[in-house]
């Protein structure tokens, strides 16, 4: 389970872990612990039958804890030692997010493939770098999503869509609301130049779900707004936006983030999806329930027969790690396309880059 009250630190763990290779087929290395999505990284990766071989972290603080959690792991006294580290097949990573790119273009030379935290980049000359080197390098780049990749409502979902259970999607509202949890908070997370904003932060889970449900992956940021409400005393902070998405296949999509979870709600955000197809609807309830209890990875679904409700915690799991290492031994790409990893990026840059626009 994971810890509701710290979205910081979402880590979910698989009821049923299903490793897909052996001990010791597929060496990772995990590095640059700004963000606490990178347990979770960890978790899915080793889950899946990965072992987690070196650690490495500028701080000599954190390197001291991190022993304590992961004793089986050698400590890197520098990042090049991975980078030379033959066995190492991918580095995972959650950097300061506008180190991420420079991070990752480095792993990748290094012939490994690179697997960061969200949001990939802070710019869209980022992307463009790390699209470049991903080409001529032939590693990848991908992206841990974990609004969709981590959550066993939101993957359970998609394979619905695809077998036609709502017809085709004419329309997606997601809900990212989270704590802000303030004091905890480092000093990079309030400095836009370095957190990209909060469309680029946040929403970049939303792109990544509208793209990937209706199989889509070109649209326009047709309305984009972000501000700062209620946190005067960090005038780098965006505590609230929103972002219009129009799809090349017509799908209207709109996003809604913000820092205001109250701190008397149980779970961190009250994390939802609304799916309005042309045969049906979906609603998905992704943490917890609000109102009722602490049931998360909850589906309502109703189409023409009627209206039921779905739960789907500890049956689903969390397939996408598993697919991840097959696609980093098999060079193919299960998982998640290159592709679809830099647009859900690009576009939530590009609805970030409206709104600066906006409030400027």
């Amino acid at each position: 389970m994971a810890n509701l009250s710290d979205g910081m630190n979402y880590a979910p763990t698989a009821a049923k872990p299903k490793p897909v290779v052996e001990a010791g087929e597929f060496k990772f290395a995990a590095a640059f612990f700004d963000h606490g999505h990178i347990y979770g990284q960890i978790n899915g990766l080793t889950e899946a039958g990965g072992e987690l071989k070196t650690i490495f972290d500028p701080n000599p603080e954190r390197i001291e804890s991190l022993k304590e959690k992961f004793p089986e792991a050698k400590v890197a006294s520098d990042f090049n030692e991975i980078l030379e580290d033959d066995e190492i097949k991918l580095v995972a990573a959650a950097a300061i997010p506008n180190l991420r790119c420079e991070i990752g273009c480095q792993t990748m030379k290094a012939g490994k493939d690179y697997f960061t935290d969200k949001c990939p980049f802070t710019s869209l000359e980022q992307l463009e770098e790390a699209k470049t080197v991903a080409e001529q390098t032939g590693q990848k780049y991908m992206v841990y999503y974990s609004e969709r990749l981590h959550v066993e409502s939101a993957w359970y979902v998609d394979q619905l869509i695809q077998d036609g259970a709502i017809g085709d999607i004419v329309h997606m509202e997601i809900f990212g609301p989270h704590r802000l949890s303030k004091a905890g908070r480092p000093d990079w997370f309030f400095d836009k130049a370095q957190y990209g904003g909060i469309l680029t932060d946040i929403a970049s889970h939303q792109f990544d779900q509208f793209l990937h449900y209706a199989r889509c992956d070109e649209g326009k940021i047709a309305h984009a707004r972000v501000d700062n409400r209620a946190n005067q005393d960090k005038p780098g902070l965006e505590d609230v936006g929103q972002a219009v998405l129009i799809l090349d296949n017509g799908v209207q999509c709109f996003s809604r983030v913000n820092w205001f979870t109250p701190d008397g709600m149980r779970g961190w955000g009250d994390g939802r999806s609304f799916i309005t197809g042309t045969k049906g609807t979906i609603e998905i309830r992704k943490y917890f329930d609000f109102g009722r209890d602490n049931s998360g990875n909850l589906i309502f679904l109703a189409d023409q027969n009627g209206d039921q409700e779905l739960q789907v915690s500890g049956q689903v799991g969390f397939p996408f790690f598993g697919q991840l290492i097959l696609d980093c031994l098999n060079r193919t790409e299960n998982a998640m396309t290159q592709h679809h990893a830099f647009q859900a990026a690009r576009l939530s840059l590009e609805a970030q880059a409206f709104a600066d626009a906006a409030r400027s």
